[in-house]
């Protein structure tokens, strides 16, 4: 099942993402949004109201991002990427986090907003993870238990900004994307092995299996949950694969007017336009 929260003839609605169609779920079920389903752990009740729920089309309903209160982390260099001297760059020690503001992402379809103050504007492509269980300290080997669904997330970086302050650069206001929808575990099984891919303007420039990532989903819930208890509703980016425009020769950074796609096998495709 394919979770997003929408918006149709002014009202928030949330439910399930069909083909060409959404099943609103919020019609018949009493979570107020996406993140009351989760915290109830209701996601088989939902499945099972799929039948009862009324139907919109695509072109009727704007989608909004899936959970606008999550706390987001982000997990930085997590695949091997190309050394300039030759080969590739030595995997690191341990796995390095920053967080990510709510506002510096906007929904698939919605516009890209361009720093004005630089011109080296990037995008990456990640996977990220929904957490459904909450918990402190969770072992590796427990860590899919505690997984909801999956994203997708565009973590937009403006890289002057981020030479000097990764807080700066990874949380310019509208520089980054999510969604459209979350997948739910169920429906995809371990994530190594589904393939994640960037589109500039129609020009594939990431391409990747996410069992290239160093560090993979239950180390990364492991770490993250030794920091801080974990919530239901928790978002955690994984990193973005070789590929984003400042490791091109030579760099290429966005422009307005660019159009980004980023596909995740069996979670979803953002869209966004640089405005």
């Amino acid at each position: 099942m394919r979770l997003l929260a929408f918006s149709a003839e002014e009202r928030l609605r949330w439910g399930a993402l069909l083909e060409g169609e959404v099943a609103e779920l919020s019609a018949v079920m009493p979570y107020v949004d996406l993140a009351a389903l989760l915290a109830a752990d209701a996601l088989e009740e939902a499945c099972a109201a799929l039948d009862t729920a009324p139907r919109w089309p695509m072109e009727a309903v704007q989608v909004l991002v899936p959970l606008p209160q999550a706390r987001l982390f982000c997990i930085g260099f997590n695949y091997p990427k190309p050394n300039p001297l030759g080969g590739q760059v030595a995997a690191p020690a341990q796995i390095s986090v920053f967080l990510k503001h709510q506002d510096a992402l906007v929904p698939h379809g919605a516009a890209l907003r361009p720093p004005e103050i630089s011109e080296q504007f990037d995008y990456e492509g990640e996977l990220a993870v929904v957490i459904g269980r909450g918990g402190h300290r969770i072992a590796r080997e427990n860590a899919m238990a505690h997984v909801a669904g999956y994203t997708v997330l565009n973590d937009g970086s403006v890289r002057d900004w981020q030479a000097h302050s990764v807080t700066a650069g990874k949380n310019f206001w509208e520089s980054g994307s999510w969604g459209p929808c979350i997948a739910t575990a169920d429906a995809l099984g371990d994530p190594a092995g589904l393939r994640l891919r960037s589109w500039v303007n129609g020009r594939l420039v990431q391409n990747s299996l996410l069992s290239a990532m160093f560090f993979d989903v239950p180390a990364i819930i492991a770490y993250l949950s030794t920091i801080t208890p974990l919530r239901v509703g928790d978002v955690i980016a994984t990193g973005s694969p070789e590929g984003t425009g400042a490791t091109q020769s030579p760099p290429r950074f966005l422009r307005s007017g660019d159009h980004l796609a980023i596909e995740v096998d069996g979670v979803g495709r953002l869209e966004n336009v640089v405005g």
